[in-house]
């Protein structure tokens, strides 16, 4: 990698700008690709949109979450997640929300639930989580493609 370039994360890049004291429009970044995949390795994952229909606090993590309770519809029925939202999403907020999840992950153990899906979402400028959520309502099972 050339030498003049470095990784930009939201935290360097609103300090190099404070110390700069300029706008960086004019200065491109370079963002490292993880991974590059095969599109056969991208249609393994299967992507499924849900309706949240049950939302609980579970405060006995180190970090407060919610245990959600998501109807994938009749060929996937209701599966749980545990989700750090509660910065960002009341309680009420979530109920009936559609969100988009991974379905095919292996089961994972969090505190005392075992999570069976992985709820999608992108980091705020705090790297608090916003949920994945199609704009129209979508048939619950529907696969991302």
């Amino acid at each position: 990698m050339d030498k003049r370039y470095f990784k930009v994360t939201r935290k360097n890049y609103d300090c190099l700008r404070s110390v700069f004291k300029q706008s960086f429009k004019n200065i491109k970044f370079h963002y490292q690709v993880k991974n590059i995949i095969d599109y056969l390795d991208f249609e393994k994952v299967d992507i499924r949109v849900g309706t949240i229909i049950e939302v609980e606090e579970n405060n006995n993590l180190k970090k407060p979450s919610l245990i959600l309770k998501i109807d994938f519809g009749n060929s996937l029925g209701i599966k749980k997640s545990s989700a750090q939202l509660k910065v960002n999403y009341s309680i009420s907020e979530l109920i009936n929300k559609q969100v988009a999840a991974v379905v095919n992950f292996k089961s994972k153990q969090i505190g005392n639930l075992i999570s069976e899906v992985l709820v999608l979402g992108f980091p705020d400028d705090n790297n608090e989580p916003i949920l994945i959520s199609p704009d129209r309502n979508i048939q619950n099972g529907g696969k991302l493609f």
